[in-house]
């Protein structure tokens, strides 16, 4: 029985996941083929019904990373799920837990394997940002209203936010965010995108949940709100202090413009493949069944396979 694991979503071709993960089971001397499959939305039932087929006949199925557009969608799919994941509604780990037989949410046997849905993603982006020094209770602004603005939500949550504006390109969009907001108990206002760069400038933490290339606009607009905080601050005394922390999770092509923008300001910058590489690490731990016990080490050997710095932990 071959031992298997995947990252799901659409497109998918540039997911670094694959290289992350062979590289953590090849140090732990796991045998686990990981690989990437395009999955839409549309296909995600069909292809969650095929998983547990599969589950049936050998139970080789240890774990499915996931990833957008699917993440609010495979809560649907879960015979349960845990922790911050369940409070969001946005799932990007699914673990195979053995038990008790039991029935999924189709009411279908699986041979006593059951899927549990975890979010690694705000563990992830917590540990970016304490890593890069992030400002205790910061002033916070979230680009984007997505599955992964909510887990950003969370974050801020954890680290002491009083709340957070989430600038959006459709208002009528963000449900997600909304409902991930009212459910941390954490005060937001969802605004236009167009009105974000003077928030985007001041602001302590800024997050940056949009797709590639989608915050390009934004950056310039935040180019000339940085530099007309500089004018006025030489014109009226000493210059004013530097942007904060951005993370941008869109990792391909690195550096975004507005990372480009925010570190030519002065402003410290935390790559989306920082996070992405936090966030594989619990999965690991999830899929290996190895928990706490998963060494330090492995994360050197992530950074090394898609060459980021080593020691991010």
């Amino acid at each position: 029985m071959t031992l298997r694991a995947a990252v799901l979503g659409h497109p998918i071709g540039h997911s670094k996941s694959p290289a992350l993960h062979r590289a953590a089971y090849a140090y732990l001397g796991v045998e686990l083929a990981y690989s990437a499959i395009d999955v839409t939305e549309e296909q995600l039932p069909d292809f969650m019904a095929t998983v547990r087929d599969e589950v049936r006949k050998d139970g080789g199925w240890r774990g499915l990373s996931v990833t957008m557009p699917l993440k609010s969608a495979m809560v649907r799919e879960m015979d349960e799920v845990r922790g911050v994941a369940r409070t969001l509604g946005v799932v990007n780990t699914v673990a195979f837990e053995r038990g008790d037989s039991g029935s999924g949410p189709s009411g279908e046997n699986s041979a006593s394997t059951r899927l549990i849905g975890y979010n690694t993603d705000v563990a992830g982006i917590v540990n970016a940002l304490r890593h890069a020094g992030a400002a205790a209770a910061p002033t916070a602004v979230v680009l984007g209203g997505g599955g992964t603005a909510a887990a950003a939500l969370a974050a801020l949550k954890e680290l002491g936010a009083p709340g957070a504006d989430v600038f959006v390109r459709d208002v009528s969009r963000a449900a997600e965010a909304r409902a991930a907001a009212a459910a941390l108990g954490l005060p937001v206002q969802v605004l236009p995108i167009a009105a974000a760069a003077a928030a985007v400038a001041a602001a302590d933490v800024v997050i940056s949940t949009l797709p590639p290339r989608a915050a390009d606009r934004l950056a310039a607009e935040v180019q000339r709100e940085l530099q007309r905080e500089s004018a006025r601050g030489t014109a009226s005394g000493p210059a004013p202090g530097k942007p904060g922390v951005l993370l941008d999770v869109a990792y391909d092509p690195w550096p975004s413009r507005i990372a480009s923008v925010w570190r030519d300001a002065g402003g410290n910058v935390v790559p989306g493949l920082e996070m992405l590489i936090y966030q594989a690490v619990e999965q690991v731990r999830h899929f290996t069944g190895l928990g706490g016990a998963v060494p330090a080490e492995v994360t050197d050997v992530m950074c090394d396979a898609v060459g980021a710095p080593r020691r991010m932990v």
